[in-house]
């Protein structure tokens, strides 16, 4: 397989994740990053920029490795055949177009936008290009979801009852966020940013719900920082609640987790033990180690490394369908 060559689009929190997993694949060759500020690029990989540790990415391995302060100048000189686009969100429209119009495929980072016209004339300009177009959800290819999805379509231990999916964390004060508190709602706030993540699952696990019932709370960011929401369906006996938010101090550990309970058994994991999914019934507690199973950040980069070589669409992460999720986003929004 001939190595596709990418750039690496806005290097905070998942610029550097991205970053530290394409130089790791067998698939892909990193040969630029584009910055805001190109020559603070090194010093960013020792600095506090997220939730969690951004992998193992060093100096040295970008030290050489030329750096652009716009797309524009990026490919004026190298020869690209693929973007990571990992900018805030106000920045992900204007650039995922100019990507595109390159003919350059593009994996965007969530949310794909904040307004559903942008996104349908983004996957309207792939597909006149010809190119492979996806955003980053990746709680689609992280193993404990995975392996719940798995319980739920394979019935393991009967039909699916109530699944509960929650995201916590501190309102963000890294890099460009302390800019996103001044410009209050440019962001999408943690609904979008945050919450996104567990309503994209959820509607890849059951699909549209027939209702939503909604609180929101203000914060720093939007006037939605916290969610705590219940979807219904027709057609189905399942039930999904949804809480989260980034509505606490900065120094709050960040924690998410799944719950899904089944006819035979219920099942629970957390970030606090990210490698074990506990599943109980009436008489006995198993934990099953995930520990072996493929990182999801790593697995979503592989697959569309697969989907670019193979020219192949993403089908378990079509655009369309992260259209919908900021479509079911907004349907969260004072829907009292």
């Amino acid at each position: 397989m001939i190595k596709k060559n990418v750039a690496v689009v806005g290097f905070g929190f998942m610029g550097m994740m991205h970053t530290a997993n394409i130089l790791k694949s067998k698939k892909m060759n990193l040969v630029a990053i584009v910055s805001k500020h190109p020559a603070k690029v090194l010093d960013k990989i020792e600095s506090d920029t997220g939730n969690f540790d951004t992998a193992d990415l060093s100096v040295s391995q970008l030290q050489n490795l030329p750096k652009y302060a716009s797309l524009k100048d990026c490919l004026q000189y190298e020869q690209l055949d693929a973007v990571f686009i990992c900018t805030h969100t106000d920045l992900h429209f204007e650039l995922t177009r100019e990507a595109l119009a390159a003919g350059l495929h593009v994996f965007l980072e969530k949310p794909m936008v904040l307004e559903e016209a942008e996104g349908k004339l983004l996957i309207d300009l792939a597909k006149e290009q010809s190119r492979i177009f996806m955003v980053g959800h990746v709680l689609r290819f992280m193993p404990p979801y995975q392996r719940i999805r798995q319980w739920v379509e394979e019935k393991t231990y009967g039909s699916l009852k109530f699944i509960s999916l929650n995201r916590f964390s501190g309102l963000p004060t890294w890099g460009q966020w302390k800019e996103k508190q001044q410009a209050r709602g440019s962001s999408g706030g943690a609904l979008f940013d945050l919450l996104i993540h567990d309503i994209d699952f959820a509607q890849y696990l059951l699909g549209i719900p027939e209702s939503i019932s909604v609180n929101n709370l203000p914060g720093r960011l939007s006037d939605h920082d916290y969610i705590q929401a219940l979807w219904q369906y027709h057609d189905k006996e399942a039930r999904v609640s949804i809480e989260g938010g980034n509505t606490f101090h900065s120094q709050f550990p960040f924690q998410a987790g799944i719950k899904a309970v089944f006819e035979k058994a219920s099942a629970n994991y957390s970030t606090e033990q990210p490698n074990v999914i506990r599943v109980a019934n009436n008489e006995t507690v198993v934990d099953i180690d995930l520990s072996e199973e493929v990182d999801g950040f790593v697995a979503e980069v592989e697959y569309f490394a697969d989907c670019i070589s193979g020219n192949q669409l993403p089908e378990r992460c079509l655009p369309e369908s992260s259209l919908e999720t900021i479509r079911l986003c907004h349907n969260h929004i004072n829907k009292q």
